[in-house]
Formats: structure tokens, sequence, C-alpha cells
């Protein structure tokens, strides 16, 4: 099976688990996308104000749990039914709006993610208006 290869990290103000929000805030603090610079072109066409689709790394966490107790519901779910980190596979996904970019740095607001978690991608987000 293919790798990862992270092309940055994330900056964001959590340092612990307990300070991470449950989910993503589109109204929480500014984070920081940092692009290694040897795919800073990638970020070409990119627009202050664009959502876009972030794919990070939920590092360090347990790939051997498949059910969890549920914060926000009670109970035990499966962790397919959950953002929680704890799953097989830890991708994390957040669609969130460019604050702004500078060089190979992207502006967001409201991950939650620890800070200097790895990203793995961007993409242009499809939205689907309901």
């Amino acid at each position: 099976m293919p790798s990862l290869n992270p092309i940055g990290r994330i900056r964001t103000p959590y340092k612990t688990l307990e300070d991470c929000p449950r989910n993503v805030d589109p109204e929480g603090p500014l984070c920081e996308l940092i692009i290694d610079t040897n795919f800073v072109d990638g970020l070409l066409g990119l627009t202050q104000g664009q959502e876009i689709l972030v794919l990070y790394w939920f590092d360090g966490v347990d790939r051997n749990i498949t059910s969890h107790p549920s914060r926000k519901y009670g109970g035990q779910r499966g962790v397919f039914a959950m953002r929680t980190p704890v799953r097989p596979n830890p991708i994390a996904a957040a669609v969130v709006s460019i604050e702004t970019i500078d060089g190979n740095h992207v502006f967001v607001k409201g991950l939650d993610c620890l800070d200097g978690t790895p990203l793995l991608d961007i993409k242009p987000a499809i939205l689907k208006e309901c």
C-alpha cells in the first residue's frame, strides 16, 4: 500500500486533546497551514474567501478501536459515525474558508486539531446546496 507524505504542518492554539474543540468552528481561532516550500506552487490559484477541504492526520491516537463513547450523543458509537480522532486510519477532514495567504502560509479559522498536526492535502471544496 502507498504511504502518505505530509505537505506541511498545522499551527493551532491547542496543545492537548482536552483543549481541542469537538468539531470545526468557522468562528474559531485563527489557524495556520504551513506548506513545505517544495509544495508552495500547489497554492497557485487559491484565493482569499475560497472554501477548501483540508485533510490532516491525527497523530498519536489508538488505531485499534472501532467503537467509542460519544461525548455528543452518549453511549457507545462506531468510530465511522463520529469525528473522533481515534480510528483505524486517523485521517481528518474539514471544510474551511481561506482568511488570507502569505507565501507558504494559508490562514483559516477553527480547525479541531493539535498544534503541529501533519497536513496531508488541500483541495477546493465542493459544496452542495440543500
